[in-house]
């Protein structure tokens, strides 16, 4: 698989959490997320990101922690109605992958068996996929892996 090498920043970022086993449901927090953006005009060019928090194969299903993100700016003024929070930056292997189940899952068995051959191991923050500009509306997302040499 094909990935690009970047230094994302920090992010400061209002979330919904979902608890439970990963799937279908993780939609469902995205559109809520969606929709309480488009209510205060932070869609239009907008970072989404999807943050897996947890390894299902070391956490029970019903513990996993999803979370729906916005990036916001450093001057927005936000209220109690959504959790906010800010994310470490540093350097991510970046893989652009069509957004469908079929696809993420594939991706997801492919990525961490290449870290290592590339010389990189997997950092200690959480896995994001990444929604920016035209992938917001169409079928693609980057998951972004957190990596130190």
């Amino acid at each position: 698989m094909k990935f690009k090498v970047k230094t994302l920043p920090n992010y400061r970022i209002v979330y919904v959490r979902r608890v439970g086993p990963y799937g279908p449901e993780n939609i469902e927090v995205m559109e809520k997320l969606k929709e309480w953006a488009r209510e205060k005009n932070l869609l239009k060019s907008a970072i989404l990101l999807a943050i897996p928090q947890d390894n299902p194969e070391t956490t029970l299903p019903e513990n996993c922690r999803f979370d729906a993100c916005i990036v916001i700016s450093e001057d927005s003024q936000m209220d109690d109605s959504i959790c906010e929070s800010e994310l470490s930056g540093g350097k991510y292997l970046i893989y652009e992958i069509k957004h469908t189940a079929e696809d993420i899952q594939k991706a997801y068995a492919e990525i961490f068996p290449s870290i290592q051959s590339y010389g990189y191991q997997i950092d200690n923050k959480p896995i994001l996929e990444r929604y920016t500009g035209d992938m917001i509306n169409n079928p693609y997302c980057e998951i972004c892996v957190p990596v130190k040499p």
